[in-house]
């Protein structure tokens, strides 16, 4: 088992949730250049997704893997444990749900797309949910139910539908500094499709497809991972941009349980850069811990190594700070209970956003000098890298 699921399951074993056999290497190069693989013990799929090709070749894929099928007999999601028994019962749900990979329909209101600023003019979305284990997870308190991983069989209808969007957007296209990326479409809102692109083959569809249109128009998407051999050698036409999220040494090791390491994920980087695509790094959620200067400082100085040799790279940079709000805190510490993520309402500055919520951020000061910091280190080590936003 990996060290990295230990931090999850601090008050059981991980045997008796079943999270052993989680990720398994591809082959030993493989797996040391890439990072493990997300196999899950279980894969469920749902009558209407069964009907479609896209559905069964991710039914097929993820049964070898190892995966035991459980065909649904309706199109809703049901087998999980019952987490409405107390805390123990509730953590079992969580594992399960971890361990469960299902295949179904989007529904209709997913395919009406919403602008998503700052990163792109609009969202769409392959899945929901994602394998990793990241502790700060900005998806806790965002998605209702247990935590499963989903996968969109409808893949012809959901990418056919992004053609009415095309220049229609307000977010990036209306931005006189980044006009020239087209229209930009979002695909990793809800899950990060790297760490389950072996089981769907979603991005490879979807990078064709964007490389094929004749259009000013961008796919993007931001991973935790590096399995990207399946995507180097694909006719992207400069149309897809894959920016890999990385942090602080301490934050990566303490809080991305069952990622790829930041060693692999630059390695990815690299090889994507080297490939034609345009890349980026989303540098999030960016925490000032113990010596934070220095391990940022040290994370740049690592990507410029990584992309030294790679000429006329295309590179942009989004600088995301932590933050959470009272409905994401009470998910991550009860997925979490033992967690060092620094969650004090009192050390952060509360922040209304345009519906009315509430969210924690750091301190107007603490932003200034982290910001100062991060541009002026970026513009020193990376020259030629684009930021794109602080927020």
């Amino acid at each position: 088992m990996s060290s990295l699921l230990l931090p999850i399951l601090q008050d059981e074993p991980a045997t008796e949730l079943g999270l052993e056999a989680q990720l398994v290497p591809t082959a030993p190069d493989a797996a040391l250049a890439e990072g493990r693989l997300w196999r899950p013990r279980r894969v469920f799929i749902t009558p209407d997704a069964y009907l479609l090709p896209h559905g069964r070749d991710m039914l097929e894929r993820a049964e070898s893997y190892g995966a035991a099928v459980v065909r649904l007999k309706s199109n809703r999601l049901t087998g999980l444990s019952d987490s409405s028994l107390g805390e123990v019962d509730e953590r079992r749900a969580y594992a399960d749900a971890k361990t469960s990979f299902a295949i179904v329909v989007s529904p209709p209101g997913a395919r009406k797309l919403q602008p998503i600023p700052p990163s792109a003019d609009w969202q769409f979305h392959l899945a929901q949910g994602c394998p990793a284990h990241c502790q700060y997870c900005y998806l806790a308190g965002s998605l209702s139910g247990p935590p499963i991983t989903r996968a969109y069989a409808n893949m012809p209808q959901i990418l056919d539908n992004l053609r009415e969007y095309a220049g229609a957007g307000r977010v990036t296209s209306a931005s006189r500094e980044r006009a020239h990326e087209g229209t930009t479409f979002e695909a990793s809102c809800y899950t990060d499709p790297l760490g389950i692109e072996h089981l769907t083959g979603s991005l490879a569809e979807s990078i064709r497809f964007f490389g094929a249109w004749d259009a000013p128009v961008q796919l993007r998407f931001t991973t935790k991972f590096a399995a990207v051999a399946s995507l180097v050698g694909i006719e992207h036409g400069g149309h897809t941009r894959v920016r890999f999220s990385v942090n602080a040494a301490a934050v990566s090791r303490d809080f991305e349980g069952g990622t790829a390491t930041l060693a692999q994920r630059l390695g990815a980087l690299r090889r994507m850069a080297k490939a034609g695509y345009p890349v980026g790094l989303t540098v999030a959620p960016i925490m000032p811990v113990e010596g934070w200067r220095e391990q940022y400082a040290t994370l740049f100085a690592d990507v410029a190594k990584a992309l030294a040799d790679s000429a006329d790279v295309d590179l942009t940079v989004e600088l995301i700070t932590h933050r959470f709000t009272p409905g994401s805190k009470e998910v991550l510490q009860g997925w979490y209970p033992k967690t060092t993520l620094d969650l004090r309402e009192e050390a952060r500055t509360q922040k209304r956003t345009k519906f009315g919520s509430v969210k924690y951020v750091y301190p107007k000061d603490s932003m200034a000098e982290m910001r100062a910091f991060f541009e002026g280190t970026i513009g020193d080590v990376l020259p030629s890298a684009r930021v794109l936003y602080w927020t």
